[in-house]
């Protein structure tokens, strides 16, 4: 059986984006390169078991009993998506896997709608993978207690948390483990997974947000100053008020905040947090929303920047009643399985894109609210920050 078992097994924004952008850029083109932000070496052949099982992919297909699934809990998506996504099959020759010296180099092109459902599986893999080739096994006791821990204090301390651990989890087998000893031990404080196989198989809700590749196509095709007003226009026009969470750090928290309008802090519910102080992301938000006169105490912010439960129950007692507070915790949960073995810092990101397939290629770039996190050409990057003034 191979590492991806189900079309299902990736997180939801997945789905949500690639229907977004079925609907609106339906011959849009996009380019993912993998990132290694460790710059870490490889085992030698490990390209070639990586395209084994992305070779694998090639004969999932969504099941009835799936299928049922996604109509119930994810209304949001339309019976024209769901039919698409009961006849899609993973086409691997969209992707390229190599090795230059021990460095390992994937990139997966073609129509965005199709290509950007390739990005958490490839993580999956390569992190199970490399866990795997370099003789690195979990500490099963340690791994069980951990989780269990981990879940009675979040819900001691009333912490409101989704799963968003699968694009960088150990592995399968752990990712379900930890899923279902929160699911038993954390109570009404586990508000979902972002993994739709995982709430599938668990029986818990599907939680997850919009990515940064969805701002970045559209900086590509509106320009830097208009990416985040035009990201959250079209998002609004394909889910009507579903799916209202929205990222801000694509081009930097400060510049989302001044393309944030009235319209938007009252038509979505949530601000996600991913990178940067997080205190100080809080005081910014709140600011805006009563420079907006909207009522913080009604909105949310969603954290998920490299958290674990210490820092979730700090920034919750920092928040106070100010604005209302939810954690996405991810790699904490799903590749804390031995004192010895640290995670992988591995990213899938858009690169490049274009309108059309006889279109010019655009360069798609991210920054965030720290250097560590940038992704793109120093060149186009530099252009960013011109245009932005930052």
């Amino acid at each position: 059986m191979g590492i991806i078992r189900s079309i299902l097994d990736t997180d939801l924004y997945k789905f949500t984006t690639s229907y977004a952008y079925s609907k609106l850029f339906p011959r849009a083109f996009g380019e993912f390169e993998f990132v290694d932000r460790s710059n870490g070496d490889y085992p030698e052949g490990f390209d070639r078991l990586v395209r084994s099982e992305l070779d694998g992919m090639a004969g999932l297909a969504l099941t009835g009993e799936e299928e049922n699934f996604v109509r119930k809990q994810m209304p949001y998506l339309p019976p024209i998506y769901i039919d698409f996504l009961k006849g899609f099959r993973f086409d691997p020759s969209e992707v390229d896997v190599r090795m230059e010296g021990r460095k390992l180099h994937i990139r997966a092109t073609g129509l965005l709608y199709r290509v950007t459902l390739w990005e958490t599986p490839i993580l999956a893999t390569v992190s199970e993978l490399f866990f795997r080739e370099t003789g690195q096994y979990p500490d099963t006791a340690y791994m069980e207690a951990a989780a269990i821990d981990k879940a009675v204090k979040m819900k001691e301390h009333d912490i409101t948390f989704s799963l968003f651990g699968m694009r960088r989890r150990f592995s399968f087998d752990v990712e379900d483990r930890v899923t279902a000893l929160l699911k038993q031990h954390a109570g009404d404080s586990l508000f979902g997974t972002s993994n739709v196989y995982m709430a599938f198989r668990h029986n818990v809700s599907v939680s997850g947000t919009h990515p940064h590749e969805w701002v970045q196509f559209h900086a590509s095709i509106y320009g830097y100053k208009m990416a985040n007003y035009m990201a959250m226009e079209d998002w609004i026009n394909v889910y009507d008020g579903d799916l209202g969470t929205v990222l801000t750090d694509t081009y930097t928290t400060d510049v989302f905040l001044r393309n944030f309008s009235k319209k938007h802090a009252a038509l979505f519910t949530s601000l996600r947090h991913d990178s940067g102080d997080p205190l100080l992301f809080t005081d910014k938000v709140i600011r805006r929303y009563e420079e907006l006169r909207v009522n913080p105490k009604l909105k949310y912010l969603v954290f998920s920047d490299s958290l674990n439960v210490d820092k979730a129950i700090e920034i919750k007692a920092y928040c106070g009643d100010r604005i209302g507070v939810t954690f996405g915790i991810g790699t904490n949960l799903t590749n804390d399985v031995s004192a010895e073995i640290r995670s992988m810092n591995i990213v899938m990101k858009l690169f490049r894109c274009k309108m059309t397939a006889k279109g010019e290629w655009q360069e798609c770039v991210k920054l965030s609210d720290v250097e560590g996190k940038h992704t793109g050409s120093e060149r186009e990057i530099a252009l960013v920050k011109e245009t932005l003034g930052l």
